[in-house]
């Protein structure tokens, strides 16, 4: 019986840190983010329907340590907003003096991007994006959950297309140019 015991605290554990190294659940909601992280660009979406505004956040931690040198840092958290543009009487978005969408005030999705030190080992080479998770939030910082969600997407669009850019489309280049 003992054994028995033995054996199923074991499953019981591997299962359980197996569940925890790698996943949306690693990343927590950065709460206050609006004001307390440094928002570093802001991206139009024409393709999408309807057209969005993403507003790009980071912790101010990493953007000094970023702006030091290198990739971006473990314990870095990149924040992706979408807001809904304005829209004309033709269904068109509505854009400023610089020819950018004006986005409203209702926040549909909220995207994170943490990176610490070993996340992503569980990953196959093919679908490992360095150290970084991702997690999908509703406006008020509940998790999204259900099948809908899937972040295979996330780490294959990111792997394909910005894997020399420390896998992040915005924050990379947002530093390069800094540092000009």
């Amino acid at each position: 019986m003992r054994l028995l015991t033995l054996l199923g605290t074991a499953i019981a554990t591997t299962l359980l840190v197996s569940s925890t190294s790698a996943g949306p659940e690693l990343v927590a909601f950065p709460h206050g983010y609006q004001t307390h992280f440094v928002r570093y660009t802001t991206v139009d979406k024409p393709e999408r329907k309807p057209p969005i505004v993403r507003f790009m956040y980071v912790n101010p931690e990493a953007l000094a340590a970023a702006k030091a040198g290198g990739d971006s840092p473990q314990g870095t958290v990149l924040v992706m907003e979408d807001h809904k543009a304005q829209l004309d009487a033709e269904g068109k978005p509505v854009t400023d003096a610089r020819g950018r969408f004006v986005p409203t005030t209702e926040l549909t999705n909220v995207f994170v991007m943490e990176k610490q030190p070993g996340w992503g080992a569980e990953y196959s080479e093919e679908q490992r994006n360095g150290e970084w998770e991702y997690a999908w939030y509703q406006p008020n910082g509940e998790r999204k959950v259900g099948d809908f969600v899937k972040f295979e997407g996330c780490f294959a669009c990111h792997k394909d297309n910005v894997a020399d850019q420390d896998y992040n489309f915005t924050f990379a280049p947002f530093v390069a140019e800094m540092k000009k």
